[in-house]
């Protein structure tokens, strides 16, 4: 990846965060709409992003986009950096406010139901396909976007988030399908 100035990157960040976000929200909305057959909003925010997803995404393009040639090593380092991630959201989410938004006790090779081999290789493949096939296009539209939208763009998604953060601290998304109870397991997050 080309080196941006440091008021650029910013921007550049702010959005890949916002579109990884998205994508995982999207993902495991449709996820639970084949697998349950309802409409669930998942995650601790009511807007339509999963942080845990746009901080992936962010730590992958900033972690592995220099070698990008190797996708091999991208899928391992990607499995490593998200199972690391998604174990330790899980425990902080759970000491936090006392609720598990997802649990893989029920699946093969699990660390205390907090992360498994399955998601774990799950995340391998969607972090080689964003760092080797995704962040190249991003990175070219984002050139042909004018500054003043990116701009815009970015400080009205962090304007909503932050808002939504607010709230969602002190009142998180839950319920059925959103937070975790015995009676059912996530199979991916």
């Amino acid at each position: 990846m080309k080196r941006k100035p440091t008021s650029d990157c910013f921007i550049f960040y702010v959005l890949l965060f916002f579109i990884t976000a998205f994508v995982g929200w999207l993902w495991e909305v449709l996820l639970f709409l084949f697998t349950e057959h309802a409409f669930i909003n998942r995650g601790v925010y009511e807007g339509p992003y999963l942080p845990i997803y746009g901080a992936g995404g962010f730590l992958l393009c900033v972690l592995l986009s220099h070698i990008r040639k190797k996708p091999l090593l991208v899928f391992v380092l990607s499995m490593t950096v998200c199972t690391v991630l998604e174990y330790l959201t899980s425990f902080f989410l759970e000491r936090k406010w006392g609720i598990r938004w997802w649990d893989y006790s029920g699946h093969f090779l699990n660390l205390s139901g907090r992360v498994c081999l399955l998601g774990a290789v799950v995340f391998g493949l969607g972090g080689t396909i964003l760092v080797c096939l995704f962040l190249p296009i991003y990175e070219k539209l984002y050139e042909r976007i004018s500054p003043k939208w990116r701009i815009i763009t970015a400080l009205f998604l962090l304007l909503v988030f932050i808002a939504d953060g607010a709230r969602c601290a002190m009142r998180p998304n839950t319920g059925s399908g959103i937070s975790y109870s015995s009676d059912r397991s996530v199979l991916f997050r």
